[in-house]
């Protein structure tokens, strides 16, 4: 009996952090703009702090890259960045949306402003050494391009920070099922993009998104 109820509880979540993701995604994508247009928009629920709007942010986080190094919010914060959730042994997705990473990749590898973070579903067996090997498949550096691993249920945590949908399945391919949204961060920590990375001519337009969020930085 205790383990139907905690089978219930964990379904009920994974089904409020799927609609919640769902909802989130339809505003992300209904408040696409021109991208000739201005600062790119705010994404997320605003807060006040003494009288002030806050944009939403990314949490703060740690988890241990291909090298098995620690890395944490604050090693990112003098980045913009653009994120993704997949793993390894993906039989469905993560190759497309990783073929559309590497498009992000070489328009802006000596971009020294701009990093890329992957991140692993699958910890288990995404271990560090074989993120290390599955970078050195795409033949990217990983001092550009990170692969992050950590604990299982934080890395599904925190996809739903980046509103990208990502719970354990049985009947999904590879038992995770997954969105292909590529997200993009700037320095804090706030949401300023989204994209469908199985969507080659959505990321067109991403790319033109990274382009005026770069811009923003060479005013200041």
């Amino acid at each position: 009996m205790k383990l139907l109820t905690l089978q219930k509880n964990t379904l009920m979540r994974n089904n409020l952090n799927i609609i919640t993701t769902l909802l989130v995604t339809v505003v992300l994508f209904s408040c696409k703009e021109d991208p000739n247009k201005g600062p790119l928009p705010y994404y997320g629920e605003k807060s006040f702090v003494n009288g002030d709007t806050v944009n939403y942010q990314i949490p703060e986080f740690k988890f241990f890259d291909q090298d098995s190094n620690a890395v944490t919010s604050t090693d990112l914060d003098p980045y913009i960045y653009v994120t993704d959730f997949f793993f390894t042994t993906c039989p469905s997705i993560c190759p497309i949306v990783k073929k559309q990473m590497l498009r992000i990749y070489d328009k802006y590898k000596d971009n020294p402003k701009l990093k890329l973070v992957s991140h692993t579903l699958d910890p288990k067996r995404d271990t560090a050494g074989k993120l290390r090997k599955y970078a050195q498949k795409l033949k990217v550096s990983t001092e550009k391009w990170i692969f992050l691993t950590g604990d299982k249920d934080s890395l599904i945590d925190m996809s739903a920070n980046y509103f990208i949908s990502a719970y354990e399945d049985d009947d999904a391919p590879g038992g995770i099922d997954h969105s292909g949204l590529v997200v993009l961060i700037d320095t804090n920590r706030n949401v300023r993009a989204s994209a469908q990375g199985t969507d080659p001519d959505d990321i067109t337009e991403f790319l033109l998104d990274i382009d005026r969020l770069l811009m923003e930085y060479e005013k200041d």
